[in-house]
């Protein structure tokens, strides 16, 4: 197959854009309305975030399903069974009676979206190696990075025409559209190239992938690092609309900037990829990201207010653009057979953490914005401490390897 980054660049880009929108466009389209949706069910604040915890697990464990089957049955058929399945559950969940049967059908829906993200990510992996991943997963992150910039933005504007069931009835036009780009996607994976063998095979892929300190750590870093803006996305429509008093247009636009940010950062990271180690890159987005939920913590620990605020989580989020395409693409470098498989473990790890610091935000109900900082300082340390302890040892022992040993002194 071609490696040739000029031949299928912008066609993938566009299609494989639009198929990692998933995640962006299920969790972020009705945050604005998500204070009406808990008042509507007559849910608490972590009751209504649990609709956000519920599509994560359902993301994370949809890509242990969808990966090892795209390496064993191509990419088309498992990704189009998932598109067909997410439009189904994006429309049931406009009729959701209570907030339990919405947790029920957003796990639903995470599951079947998965497919998406997961596929995209191992097609790239198809077409690309080494530098040429990491820059086109940049030029990925500029397509798909815009699904963060358009969903809160048009769902504050969708929540002033209509309630928050009306934006899930949006969400399955948003599936149809997605399942266009799937069926215009091409195989990448040949039959000769695919895998064999049933769950023995699966498990043994995943034990060779975790047992790999380079792929752990690549991964733990983008997966902390990733929950930070998780923590962000469940708990920023609560702290800025109820305890900051912004509007949900106002909301919409700061979280819009947010996601230019993501999309900016790609770019810069592309450019220092040509010149730099992607290693480098990563350690560059780790520091940034633990800088910004520094001051986030700060923020909201000494009660500074917005001006103080909105740039932390500016610089917090936006540094996101430069760990996620370096670190995924780090992380797949060494499995151009396993792709599908590497890229659900990748999955998993962002959203498992997601789901967990989700309802953490949310714990102290609407009074106090301490647990979103806390939660973002905490996990932005973690994902630093898992570059230093597990990447950089790993890179080290490479080098190592590939430079002969000095000579024994005389």
């Amino acid at each position: 197959m071609s490696r040739d980054p000029a031949a299928p660049a912008l066609r993938s880009i566009v299609v494989l854009g639009l198929l990692s929108t998933f995640g962006p466009l299920s969790l972020d389209l009705y945050l604005p309305a998500l204070p009406e949706l808990a008042d509507d069910l007559a849910s608490t604040p972590s009751a209504a975030q649990l609709t956000i915890t519920a599509c994560l697990v359902g993301l994370a464990l949809g890509q242990l399903v969808a990966g090892p089957l795209s390496d064993r049955f191509g990419r088309r058929r498992p990704l189009l069974v998932g598109l067909v399945a997410y439009l189904l559950a994006s429309l049931a969940c406009a009729f959701a009676p209570s907030v339990t049967v919405l947790v029920v059908l957003r796990l639903v829906q995470g599951l079947a979206g998965a497919a998406g993200l997961v596929v995209a990510r191992a097609v790239a992996r198809d077409l690309y190696e080494g530098r040429r991943l990491v820059l086109f997963f940049s030029r990925l992150t500029l397509i798909s990075g815009l699904a963060p910039v358009v969903a809160p933005v048009l769902g504050g504007q969708l929540s002033r025409v209509m309630s928050w069931r009306g934006i899930f009835v949006v969400l399955a036009g948003f599936g149809a559209l997605l399942l266009v780009a799937g069926l215009l996607q091409r195989e990448t994976l040949p039959a000769e190239r695919r895998s064999t063998g049933g769950l023995t095979t699966t498990l043994r892929g995943f034990r060779v992938l975790l047992g790999d300190r380079f792929f752990v750590g690549a991964a733990l870093s983008a997966g902390l690092a990733g929950a930070s803006m998780f923590a962000y996305i469940s708990g920023a429509t609560f702290v800025l609309q109820r305890i900051y008093g912004m509007s949900a247009q106002g909301f919409s636009l700061v979280f819009g900037l947010n996601s230019v940010g993501i999309m900016a950062m790609s770019q810069l990271g592309a450019r220092l990829s040509r010149r730099r180690p992607p290693v480098q890159v990563l350690a560059l987005g780790l520091g940034l990201n633990l800088l910004g939920a520094a001051a986030l913590a700060t923020t909201v620990l000494l009660g500074l207010g917005l001006p103080f605020l909105v740039p932390s989580l500016f610089v917090m989020v936006s540094a996101l653009g430069l760990v996620f395409p370096t670190a995924t693409a780090l992380a797949m470098s060494d499995y151009p057979e396993q792709a599908g498989t590497a890229s659900s473990l990748l999955g998993l790890g962002q959203f498992v953490f997601g789901a967990v610091v989700a309802p953490l935000v949310g714990i102290a109900g609407e009074e106090t914005a301490v647990p979103l900082g806390v939660v973002a300082v905490v996990v932005s340390a973690l994902a630093s401490l898992a570059f230093l302890t597990l990447v950089r040892p790993a890179v080290r022992a490479r080098a190592d390897e590939v430079l002969p040993a000095a000579p024994p002194p005389a």
